[in-house]
């Protein structure tokens, strides 16, 4: 049994970040050397010292949908909030929805003077709502028009601009949430990356909103991971080959990538396939990384899967060690907030 209680930590509440800075790479960056524990400090634009010729940066291009609707019950004209969370087919979706007991099938939602109309169709097994919604035109731009990004539940602030909550390099629609480790690249720190001879490769896996949602069982082997869609396309799987058979490193960034990387590579030929398909792979110490040699990420909460996953990669003590470093530099927290190179 693996106790969650070796997963906590106390953060200071002043720490999570609730905005994003001015500029993408003016982020603390802190490397990890995961086989000394030795650990140094820099801003987040150094991380292309330590990105060699010939590595592989592997990026997650999802896309965020403004996925929360304010809108009124049809009957009442009561304020409803709906969080979009999984497309079922063409215009139902799986759906959070506040306050949840007063909407029940059959009920209506009318959303931006009726431009958006929704139908309860069904409850879900963790009390979310079955919707199907009725519109003029192409639903991604009225989602556009009416949506606002989801933002995680700790951040309070308002988003002043849509894009900082995407990365530069997002391009297919289909999130509940940004991969975050992205957040800090400009396209400028891109390109100069890729002038260094390293070469770039994108994967794509949807992020649900499960990623905020600490590890609630007390034996983290009885949690169950929400499931995400990902995509490797052949392309992508060659690159990738290529790296591996070269013996070059395959640097991902972000847990997601990890995540889809991890699911797509043969476990006995260390090869990757391109493919796509729902992943709900759980990480945590004892798990043999075949796909990566290294990771880019952002500090997390303390019991989510997300602190398991690294521990996983760098060992459990290093890790707690490394965030307790990083607290005591005062680095920014969770999705606004600084960065962490694990080597």
């Amino acid at each position: 049994m693996m106790n969650i209680e070796l997963f906590d930590f106390d953060l200071p509440e002043e720490l999570i970040a609730q905005t994003p800075l001015k500029n993408r790479s003016d982020s603390k960056l802190l490397t990890l050397n995961r086989r000394t524990g030795e650990i140094q400090h820099h801003r987040f634009r150094g991380i292309i010292d330590f990105l060699h010729k010939g590595d592989t940066l592997v990026l997650n291009d999802t896309k965020v949908l403004p996925a929360r609707l304010i809108g009124q019950k049809k009957e009442t004209e009561a304020k409803v909030e709906v969080l979009l969370l999984k497309q079922l087919d063409d215009n139902r979706w799986e759906t959070l929805v506040k306050p949840g007991k007063r909407l029940r099938q059959g009920h209506e939602v009318v959303f931006g003077d009726g431009l958006l109309t929704g139908v309860i169709e069904d409850t879900t097994e963790v009390g979310g709502r079955i919707i199907r919604f009725h519109y003029q035109g192409i639903f991604n731009e009225i989602l556009d028009q009416l949506g606002q990004m989801p933002l995680p539940p700790y951040i309070k602030e308002q988003l002043e601009d849509k894009d900082r909550y995407q990365t530069v390099y997002a391009k297919h629609l289909g999130s509940a949430a940004a991969p975050t480790a992205g957040l800090h690249f400009t396209k400028e720190l891109l390109q100069q990356i890729e002038e260094k001879g390293v070469q770039i490769v994108y994967i794509t896996l949807h992020v649900g909103l499960g990623t905020f949602r600490p590890v609630q069982t007390e034996n983290i082997e009885e949690h169950h991971m929400h499931s995400e869609y990902y995509q490797l396309n052949e392309e992508a799987a060659k690159k990738l080959n290529e790296a591996k058979e070269e013996g070059r490193r395959i640097i991902a960034v972000g847990t997601t990538s990890v995540r889809t990387l991890e699911t797509v590579v043969n476990k006995e030929t260390e090869r990757f396939e391109a493919k796509d398909g729902w992943t709900d792979i759980f990480i945590y110490p004892g798990y043999e990384f075949k796909a990566i040699d290294a990771m880019i990420t952002n500090f997390h909460l303390p019991k989510s899967s997300l602190v398991m996953l690294v521990s996983a990669f760098a060992g459990r003590d290093t890790i707690m060690k490394a965030y307790q470093e990083a607290i005591d530099q005062h680095y920014r927290f969770f999705s606004f907030g600084d960065a962490m190179f694990i080597y």
